[in-house]
């Protein structure tokens, strides 16, 4: 079933819930405490909160004065770049200044590339952070054939690199995290493993083994990539990992390794930590976005929040039996009803059953744009699908790119019943398949919850060939809920297609991206879903202006979320890190400037990244890169092969678009007036 390269490795399926504690109730995983200075972590404390300064390190109070800031947003832990011994060395100066400030916040210095900066680091600060892919090898993206016996001796080379900063730990009492990168897994782990979640997880395991025979266990685990997937699926299968070999519950470190910005770094985001801490995984969180870094904060603690009250949801029955694969994606199977299932992308339906439709201007919020000179409609890469009016159809003919969902009593007494879809909820619909023309001949949605679920339902879904069916929960604990529903649908072998369902109020602010992200998100990157639906909730005193912009916000992150996901690439993905000491270029401003250049090359992905560390190997699946190299100095990468060497930053943004067109994938950005 599995394709990794060492199968023998990765649990069956038979017993895929190894992973958490259980898939329908929230309980979080317990782990062991480590101290890390006076804010120990593990599950008997809160989840953690923490961030990374992005001043150059040896500037010593823009170091403190931007700690500051993030520790006054939230921040628990405080990390800081110790690229070179020089960088490690000046960690004693910031942490002195912090102090005498009286601040207490334990410091956690990254290292790359150099284990004497981490073991001078280990004497200073409260943690270091290393990656296994960088700190004894260096990425040559080379593919090398190993025996077992050389495979072996490669193990031994790195115990010795290993060790001396091991012992310091230990007598220092400095904590460490092994901080995996999809990114930057070494050519030894590509070459045997394959750039795989399972290569990910034994690129830290081979360090943590060493730690485990050294009896030294003040360690936090990380599993980072910029794929939310591929993120996912790596913790799962490390924690999976642990167990089976009778290690100890080490605290896991999430984040989404170079998120972006804005919404879509905040989706991506949610996508990958929220799916995790929804099964109890985590113990803390950073955001990695393209942003000043006490911002992160607070998105990391909007996450986190959710969950403080999580334990007393309403019940969910238990999956005894689950028929997914929690390591690797794959698609639940469906049948192809209309332009739902099937191979078809996941669609997305507008909820504008609070806004009358009366005027074409009004479905420019969900990207579609009437042009009156020409008489015609044009639709941009965020245009929804469908459209859902509830009781009040649209008062003219929608564009041929959007369809229209009315409830079945209006659908009843509409003019036009062959171009309108019904929505129905359970016991309507039963009752209507038995009634001649009761039903659309050729697409119908079923509205049900976990609660509403029948034999007469699953039967009568189990044969019909023309319903779709929307899922929705008022559970708490919303995910879980509709997996567990999901799951029913496997298991009676129902292959009617499925959209989920959230509704929010318009007063959930920015925590609509992360909270619907990560309910729909979290089943997408399980195969779950062929279809999203965000519901506009409680707009009682609002205008039809503030209405549509409602509107608007909700259908661009329900987009939002397909694209993280993965499931449906409709706008250009940027890869990009949320700077730090090593940054050697203002990365918001170079982000905004390419994303003002090419944000119409619809399913592009661009890696920005500040400095050789986080690129090429951190750009993970990138089909373009732009990297730091020196100072105004930047290299260009086609996925992960230099092409431009040294481009001066004034001209590199015009070299991108340039090596975008030798390959054909340019086109001009169209107007949308």
């Amino acid at each position: 079933m599995l394709d990794y390269a060492t199968p023998s490795l990765v649990p069956s399926a038979e017993k895929p819930a190894l992973y958490c504690n259980s898939l329908t109730g929230y309980s979080r995983r317990k782990t062991i405490t480590v101290p890390i200075g006076n804010v120990p972590l593990g599950s008997d404390y809160p989840i953690r909160v923490q961030s990374m300064t992005t001043i150059d390190t040896m500037n010593t109070l823009g170091s403190v004065e931007q700690s500051i800031k993030m520790i006054e947003a939230g921040c628990e832990y405080i990390r800081i770049t110790a690229p070179s011994v020089k960088e490690a060395q000046n960690l004693e100066n910031i942490r002195k200044e912090l102090r005498a400030r009286g601040y207490t916040t334990p410091l956690v210095a990254d290292i790359h590339f150099t284990p004497n900066a981490a073991e001078l680091a280990a004497r200073i600060v409260e943690k270091v952070r290393i990656n296994p892919g960088n700190y004894a090898d260096r990425k040559r993206f080379e593919v090398i054939e190993y025996t077992d016996a050389s495979y072996a001796a490669e193990l031994e080379r790195i115990r010795a690199k290993f060790l001396p900063l091991i012992r310091i730990c230990k007598e220092y009492g400095t904590a460490m995290r092994i901080g995996t990168n999809h990114g930057s897994l070494s050519d030894r782990i590509l070459s045997r493993y394959g750039d795989t979640p399972l290569g990910m997880v034994e690129s830290a395991l081979e360090f943590l083994r060493i730690c485990d025979d050294e009896n030294y266990h003040s360690i936090v685990l990380s599993m980072k990539s910029s794929n939310p997937q591929v993120m996912v699926e790596a913790y799962r299968l490390l924690v999976q990992r642990l167990d089976a070999e009778g290690l100890k519950p080490y605290p896991l470190h999430l984040g989404v390794t170079e998120a972006g910005e804005a919404e879509d770094g905040r989706i991506k985001s949610a996508v990958g930590i929220g799916t995790l801490l929804e099964d109890g995984l985590g113990d803390t969180v950073r955001v990695s976005l393209t942003e000043d870094p006490e911002l992160e904060a607070p998105v990391a603690q909007a996450l986190i929040d959710r969950y403080s009250k999580r334990a007393g949801h309403t019940a969910i029955p238990e999956i005894r039996n689950y028929p997914i694969n929690p390591y690797q994606y794959t698609r639940r199977k469906t049948r192809e009803v209309a332009n739902f299932g099937g191979v078809n992308v996941p669609r997305v339906i507008a909820d504008y059953s609070e806004i009358p439709v009366t005027h074409h201007e009004q479905l420019r919020s969900i990207g579609h744009f009437y042009l009156p000179v020409p008489d015609k409609w044009r639709m941009n890469d965020l245009g929804a699908d469908y459209l859902y009016t509830g009781s009040q159809p649209a008062s003219f003919m929608l564009p041929n790119g959007l369809k229209e969902i009315l409830d079945y009593s209006a659908w009843l007494s509409a003019p036009d019943q062959v171009h309108k879809f019904p929505l129905l909820n359970t016991n309507t619909y039963l009752n209507s398949r038995q009634k001649p023309g009761g039903l659309h001949p050729v697409l119908n949605f079923v509205v049900t919850h976990l609660g509403d679920f029948s034999d007469d339902l699953a039967n009568a879904l189990r044969e019909d060939q023309h319903v779709v069916l929307v899922v929705r929960t008022e559970n708490a604990h919303a995910m879980a809920e509709l997996r567990r529903l999901y799951v029913e649908l496997i298991i009676r072998e129902i292959p009617c297609p499925v959209v989920t369902l959230r509704s929010f109020p318009d007063s959930q602010g920015d925590s609509l991206q992360l909270y619907a992200a990560t309910d729909i998100g979290g089943l997408l990157v399980d195969g779950l879903g062929d279809g999203a639906w965000l519901a506009t909730d409680r707009l009682p005193n609002l205008s039809t202006e503030e209405r549509l912009a409602t509107a608007n916000r909700y259908n661009s992150t329900a987009f939002g979320i397909l694209q993280a996901a993965r499931t449906r690439m409709s706008k250009t993905e940027y890869i990009s890190c949320p700077s730090c000491g090593r940054t050697l270029f203002d990365l918001q401003e170079t982000t905004a400037t390419i994303r003002k250049r090419t944000d119409h090359l619809k399913g592009i992905k661009i890696g920005i990244m500040g400095c050789i560390v986080n690129g090429p190997g951190e750009m993970a699946d990138a089909d373009y890169g732009y990297v730091g190299i020196g100072k105004d100095k930047i290299s260009l990468y086609r996925g992960q092969q230099v092409i431009k060497k040294s481009v001066t930053a004034e001209h590199a943004v015009d070299e991108l678009i340039e090596l975008i067109k030798e390959d054909g994938r340019w086109n001009e950005p169209e107007s949308e007036l």
